[in-house]
């Protein structure tokens, strides 16, 4: 095993809000605070599951995450959303999603461009500089948690840029191997498939490269 039980703990909770089950997520939530997770890993998740997975099914988690960890949010190592920094967001946010998507980082924009000039902004400033590149959750378990909530979903494209992402912010193909092995139990059968196919598929790109 290559990843330390607490980043999979996180990654647990992560494919749980994608499917907003509230048992589901209360379980392993309290497995995660048995296993050690630092509060302010899970509130920066649930923080960037408004990206990942909506606003209904963030603000479901947040719920039973208050439930079950009880007081109000952490504070320590985050920062306030709502404070007037729209260049140093760009900044950041140009920084993390370039990260993240590497050498395709041009043709994203161009492709974001074309589908509508507003949402370049939306990805680079609101996503990725407000919220997935705060202080509190480093990259790497950022981009593993985005793919398993991605991967939750019907959205084939997103999940092979992510699974090329989490490559890109530091993780081993061993590491997105246990993290396709955890979610797949909150998949069917042929989702699991079809996930396992695209993964081998990137994952021999990605040695090709080498």
């Amino acid at each position: 095993m290559s990843l330390d039980p607490q980043t999979l703990a996180l990654v647990r909770i992560a494919a749980a809000t994608a499917t907003g089950d509230e048992s589901k997520l209360r379980n392993r939530m309290i497995a995660a605070r048995g296993a050690g997770v630092p509060p302010l890993w899970v509130e920066e998740l649930l923080l960037q599951s408004f990206l990942n997975v909506g606003y209904p099914l963030a603000l479901v988690a947040f719920g039973v995450w208050r439930s079950v960890a009880g007081g109000g949010p952490v504070q320590d190592g985050g920062e306030p959303i709502a404070h007037p920094d729209w260049e140093r967001w760009t900044k950041r946010g140009v920084e993390a999603c370039a990260e993240v998507y590497g050498r395709t980082y041009h043709k994203l924009m161009l492709n974001l461009r074309a589908l509508h000039p507003a949402i370049e902004a939306l990805v680079v400033v609101d996503a990725y500089g407000k919220i997935l590149g705060r202080p509190g959750l480093d990259s790497k378990r950022r981009e593993l948690c985005t793919l398993a909530a991605i991967a939750m979903q019907n959205a084939p494209r997103q999940l092979h840029a992510h699974l090329r992402g989490a490559l890109n912010t530091g993780s081993t193909r061993d590491d997105v191997d246990e993290v396709i092995a955890v979610v797949e139990d909150d998949l069917s059968k042929e989702r699991a498939l079809k996930l396992w196919e695209m993964w081998a598929d990137v994952r021999e790109r990605a040695l090709d490269a080498k």
